[in-house]
């Protein structure tokens, strides 16, 4: 295990196994029981520990959750070499995790990087979805779109190009410990109390881990070499139902990102949460739980307003 979470700071219904799948061992933290999986993918620079306060609340509405940290991160194994984190084995990570859990129907809930994943996953169909649900990342088409029409989404996406020079972001994100991930996460968020220093210590320790931060920052590396979860091409429709749930005050993307997604999406819906950052599912999980509750029980899913509390 890779020992980056205190057990102080653990949920105590959460459990962590490892799991082989796909040729690699990865670190799962799993919570509940049951013949559902729900299954929910971390993004950069976080780790399975960013879905702390969804599994258990997943677990309630009778699922079994899983939330692996992907490869590269936490104590799941780390391939060397940038074509080690193209998409096609990002999938087949998933497709192999949901094999391995063999259960009868599968909910997909995505975050950042791990939401790229999610839509590329939804798109291409590589398993069966009853439903699928995406923080803060936008579909590929509505995402070329916004990168082709104008300077605002190329502005905030700046690191995704600097991501690209060797060497250079993991020294400089690796010094002091790797006290910068946290920074990252830290200076980004509206709600500062959300992530106290015990919290912000887990990302640094897990990009602090031998060549965790190489393994993380490839993922840019792999993605720009071969436009995979960026690219402007034919989509097919996706037919799992799907909620998008998206704080306002994303500091990476931009809000005319998520515009025209219905358009690739059969049965869409999307919640916007103002006065909350990127790291919604952390920042405000009162709310995102709400919404994910209502969506997977066939109900209406409650708009944010100023009444529903943002954070727990």
């Amino acid at each position: 295990m890779s020992g980056v979470v205190p057990e102080a700071i653990r949920h105590p219904a959460i459990r962590t196994e490892m799991v082989m799948a796909n040729g690699l061992n990865f670190e799962v933290d799993k919570c509940g029981t049951g013949d559902k999986l729900a299954i929910c993918l971390h993004g950069f620079p976080e780790h399975s520990f960013s879905w702390r306060y969804q599994l258990p609340f997943l677990a309630e509405l009778g699922y079994e959750a899983w939330a692996p940290n992907l490869r590269g991160y936490g104590g799941s194994d780390k391939p060397k070499g940038i074509e080690n984190y193209a998409m096609q084995h990002l999938l087949a990570d998933v497709a192999a995790l949901i094999d391995q859990a063999d259960k009868k129907e599968v909910v997909l809930i995505a975050h950042d990087w791990g939401a790229v994943i999610a839509w590329q996953f939804a798109i291409q169909k590589v398993r069966e979805l009853s439903h699928l649900i995406i923080c803060n990342v936008p579909h590929p088409g509505p995402m070329g779109k916004a990168f082709q029409n104008g300077f605002a989404q190329l502005k905030k996406s700046w690191y995704i190009f600097f991501f690209q020079i060797p060497w250079l972001p993991e020294f400089l994100f690796g010094r002091e410990d790797s006290h910068a991930m946290g920074d990252a996460i830290l200076n980004s968020c509206c709600d500062p109390s959300m992530f106290p220093e015990e919290v912000l210590a887990v990302y640094r320790r897990n990009a602090n881990q031998p060549g965790a931060l190489t393994a993380m920052v490839n993922y840019y590396r792999a993605a720009l070499r071969r436009r995979a979860g960026f690219a402007d091409e034919p989509f097919s429709v996706i037919e799992v139902p799907t909620l998008m749930i998206w704080g306002e005050e994303d500091v990476a993307l931009t809000k005319d990102s998520t515009f025209g997604t219905e358009e690739y999406v059969r049965d869409f819906r999307i919640r916007y949460l103002p006065r909350v950052s990127h790291w919604v599912q952390q920042e405000a999980p009162d709310a995102t739980n709400q919404m994910i509750g209502a969506f997977l029980n066939s109900e209406p899913v409650p708009e944010a307003h100023w009444k529903m509390t943002l954070s727990s």
